[in-house]
């Protein structure tokens, strides 16, 4: 072999290492700090005044539109409370689609817990009541003290445990 292959090798093998050394500190550094957790925009509406601009009166505050979904009285107040974990007293206000609860950052409720999956359970309504699935977690889904397989009516006041959080439905 000539000097200049000799040299290429060389300067592949330690570009290589390179590339080793840099994916396990990013790997490590993942790990360190967790997923990163994004702020979304809230979605309630601006707080409506009774008394427009320079006190015209009520006529031009906008009237708050009210679905047909959420007038019904079990929809619309129910909400999830993070009663344990990480994340304790967080609200995630339930409306008509469901919520996605797990690591990844497009989840609805982003978890920073280990024993939870990337995306863990799936709360949803469908006929005027609440259900619970689990997503194939490695860890489970449990309701109360009992491990769930499939789709599972959520009563209010009951506490549903994903990895090391616990979350109750209220409404």
């Amino acid at each position: 072999m000539s000097e200049l292959t000799i040299t290429l090798l060389r300067l592949g093998y330690l570009a290589l290492l390179w590339v080793l050394v840099l994916s396990s500190i990013a790997v490590l550094r993942r790990d360190l700090y967790g997923t990163r957790i994004t702020k979304r925009r809230s979605r309630r509406p601006a707080p409506v005044t009774a008394a427009g601009p320079a006190g015209t009166g009520p006529s031009t505050a906008p009237t708050p539109v009210v679905s047909p979904r959420t007038a019904r009285g079990s929809q619309r107040s129910a909400r999830l409370v993070v009663t344990q974990g990480p994340l304790t007293g967080t609200i995630v206000p339930l409306g008509q689609s469901a919520v996605v609860v797990g690591r990844a950052p497009g989840c609805t409720l982003v978890l920073d817990d280990d024993y939870s999956s990337s995306k863990h359970a799936r709360i949803f309504p469908q006929g005027g009541q609440w259900y619970v699935e689990d997503l194939g977690s490695t860890n489970g889904t449990f309701v109360g003290d009992e491990k769930i397989s499939g789709p599972t009516p959520l009563a209010p006041g009951r506490s549903v445990r994903v990895g090391r959080s616990v979350i109750e439905l209220q409404g």
